[in-house]
């Protein structure tokens, strides 16, 4: 009985949407956890090695977009971690076990339209994680081009090259905010393990985006698959109802028959 019961247990869990939570757990953790401390070690460079400070005024900074960043991951932590519980939820609606517990009637109606809305919901989140994906390239481009500057520096004896921020829209044209590398701060900022560390943790973030862009794909395969299991749940249902009607009336008439026969014969 206990072994029956295990087995039974084991086939009412949707494996597909366990690995698809799994991977935009995932992907998400490591997008917002690398992604915030690599904000966090942006903000340090900035401030320790180009001497850039907050603005006094409400103006809208680099500064100011950072934090905007970081509450951001705060919500998309917590908005993914509801919506894969949700997404799991689905997975268990329209397993068997579920469908033998709760009746054909009821997954196939709710079931149907659960499925088909969180495919919408899951096809323009697909969308918004790859323009994260997009975006979180940007800054893995500008310390790649930093930390090549770096390398070569220290290849290429005697050339003197500089970074703008200016080119990467961080400050305005009017600010000129640059190193060099014949700067003492330049060098401080190659030696120190900050730089290295940021430009990795930037790398980790893209690649956790690309894990929850797969992780979208994945559930969009699994709930086109239950729609479609419960589609074909709700007509084959129709069917049994029709073919049960039929019966029944064709036991009505047989009895009726019968009683008129024997009445007849009576």
């Amino acid at each position: 009985g206990c072994f029956e019961c295990c087995i039974k247990c084991l086939g009412g869990i949707p494996y597909a949407s366990l690995i698809a939570t799994i991977l935009l757990y995932a992907g998400v953790a490591l997008f917002c956890g690398c992604g915030h401390e690599a904000l966090s070690g942006t903000v340090n460079i900035l401030q320790t090695y180009f001497e850039m400070t907050r603005s006094a005024a409400d103006v809208i900074d680099v500064f100011t977009m950072i934090d905007i960043f970081k509450y951001v991951i705060y919500g998309v932590a917590a908005a993914f971690f509801v919506y894969g519980i949700l997404l799991m939820v689905e997975g268990f609606f329209t397993t068997g076990a579920i469908k033998d517990l709760y009746g054909d009637f009821k997954i196939t109606t709710c079931g149907r339209c659960v499925s088909a809305w969180f495919i919408m919901l899951t096809y323009i989140f697909m969308l918004a994680w790859l323009g994260v994906t997009a975006f979180t390239s940007l800054p893995v481009y500008m310390y790649f081009n930093l930390w090549t500057i770096c390398r070569n520096a220290t290849v290429v004896d005697g050339a003197n090259l500089c970074l703008d921020l200016r080119q990467y829209g961080i400050v305005t044209i009017g600010e000129e905010k640059k190193v060099c590398t014949s700067s003492e701060s330049f060098v401080k900022m190659c030696d120190s393990n900050e730089l290295n560390m940021t430009f990795h943790l930037f790398i980790v973030a893209l690649a956790g985006a690309g894990a929850a862009v797969i992780a979208m794909v994945h559930y969009l395969m699994v709930l086109s698959a239950n729609w479609a299991y419960v589609k074909d749940a709700c007509r084959m249902q129709k069917y049994e109802d029709i073919k049960s009607k039929e019966e029944q009336e064709l036991h009505d008439i047989h009895s009726t028959r019968s009683k008129e026969r024997l009445n007849a014969y009576t």
